[in-house]
């Protein structure tokens, strides 16, 4: 015991005084500082191009009125269209023209108008005119075959699908409406953290396996220490390291960011807002008060005693269970890091598998694949903790933890049994039939 917490001291406190851990753990919270500054900017001010599009309305549609938007401004023209055409470079009050047909049918269900331009016609540009032409053929239709505008409105009906519980117990409150959008949001964000600390954490194992394996460093080590306590001090260790590196990120990025948006005043997720036209934007304040206060109380009825103890103990396992692979296949590589491609490929493609089954286990939580996905070790640690805001059966959580519980310890033990005979194995490449023979060696 004594052993392992010497080797768990030395792999934790070697990485943790880089140079290298301590600049990524400063410029990384910099970094995203630049990032929201840089994406500010370019919402903001990147895009200043104008258009000046002079407007033939042969169908009168418009009424000689057609608002502005964001860069692009409309004037209405009554001149022939190769007078407009052949004075276009010499008159710089506009660079486009825009013209609108009669219309023969106001039956008729496609329309198509002209754009004349030397410059491509940008996508907002073109979602900008479509939007005003289909409103402005709207009016027009209705006003032609005299139909009540009201009556026609009233044909438009947004339909909400409000669920409820039939089994409601005292105070509980039966809307689970927001139930599905807020386990989706809480379920990917765990599967998502458990897909990139498998893959960052599991190869800082490996490379640190590989780095002692070429400076013939772990010579020296072994020789007083056993593989396999030295194998487990590597990767708790190493996982010290990562935890130590998001912790300080929880702290150092938030307040980066509050100081990013009171040194320039706006706010580090006005970036995500800035597209005209946002369906955020266009929401009744009075509707997004009720959807938060329905995420809220959401929130409030998640099962956190639940979620939050088993999301550690997957998220424990999947490392352990990861990391043991990984260390097994860095203590049988060579001097050649590309030579052990082929093998870091059959660890990365269960991970992969895992990450594309948690997708779909978002949208159907309790189906066959996601329920027996949750059984096999190698997906469960990114699969079930994505199900678990959904509230799966106590049956099926318990029996998903001591499957993966145990063969976590299986790939620890049976990584320990590869990695004492791979770190001392020079000057070869192994292949996995002599990791296999590895196993059932006495050495």
């Amino acid at each position: 015991m004594n052993n392992l917490w010497l080797v768990i001291q030395r792999e934790y406190l070697t990485r943790v005084r880089r140079k290298s851990f301590i600049l990524s753990t400063l410029l990384m919270p910099l970094g995203m500082a630049v990032f929201v500054v840089v994406v500010q900017f370019i919402f903001s001010y990147g895009n200043d191009e104008q258009q000046r599009i002079v407007v033939v309305d042969e169908a009168n549609i418009f009424n000689r009125t057609l608002p502005d938007s964001k860069n692009i401004y409309f004037k209405f023209r009554n001149d022939p269209l190769d007078d407009l055409k052949e004075n276009m470079e010499a008159d710089s009050s506009y660079n486009a023209i825009l013209v609108v047909p009669p219309v023969k049918n106001p039956r008729l269900k496609d329309f198509r108008v002209e754009y004349f331009s030397d410059e491509p016609l940008a996508l907002d540009t073109e979602l900008a005119i479509r939007r005003r032409v289909e409103k402005a053929m709207r009016k027009y239709k209705t006003s032609e075959l005299e139909l009540d505008a009201k009556a026609i409105a009233a044909l438009e009906t947004d339909v909400d699908i409000k669920t409820r519980k039939i089994t409601v117990e005292e105070g509980e409150d039966d809307d689970t409406s927001m139930a599905g959008i807020i386990g989706a949001g809480l379920g990917s964000i765990m599967g998502f953290l458990m897909y990139i600390s498998i893959f960052v954490y599991g190869m800082m194992v490996m490379r640190s396996v590989m780095e002692e394996k070429m400076n013939r460093i772990v010579e020296v080590v072994i020789s007083s220490v056993k593989p396999t306590t030295l194998l487990l001090g590597k990767i708790i260790g190493v996982g010290g390291v990562g935890l130590t590196q998001v912790l300080a990120w929880m702290v150092l990025i938030p307040g980066t960011l509050f100081l990013v948006s009171l040194l320039f005043g706006f706010d580090p997720d006005a970036a995500q807002q800035m597209q005209a036209g946002s369906a955020a934007s266009q929401i009744d304040p009075d509707e997004m008060q009720s959807m938060v206060e329905k995420a809220m109380s959401g929130l409030d009825e998640m099962n956190w005693w639940v979620i939050i103890p088993s999301f550690l103990l997957y998220f424990l396992c999947g490392y352990f269970m990861y990391a043991a692979m990984f260390a097994a296949i860095g203590s049988a590589m060579g001097d050649d890091m590309g030579e052990g491609q082929s093998l870091t490929l059959i660890v990365m493609i269960p991970v992969i598998l895992g990450f594309y089954i948690m997708m779909a286990a978002l949208q159907a939580p309790n189906s066959s694949l996601a329920v027996g996905s949750s059984f096999v070790p190698l997906f469960a640690p990114i699969v079930m903790p994505a199900r678990l805001p959904f509230d799966p059966p106590a049956w099926q959580i318990i029996g998903s933890l001591l499957v993966t519980i145990i063969f976590s310890g299986f790939m620890v033990w049976l990584a320990g049994r590869i990695y004492r005979v791979g770190i001392l194995n020079y000057g070869k490449k192994s292949s996995l039939r002599d990791m296999g023979r590895w196993l059932f060696s006495k050495y």
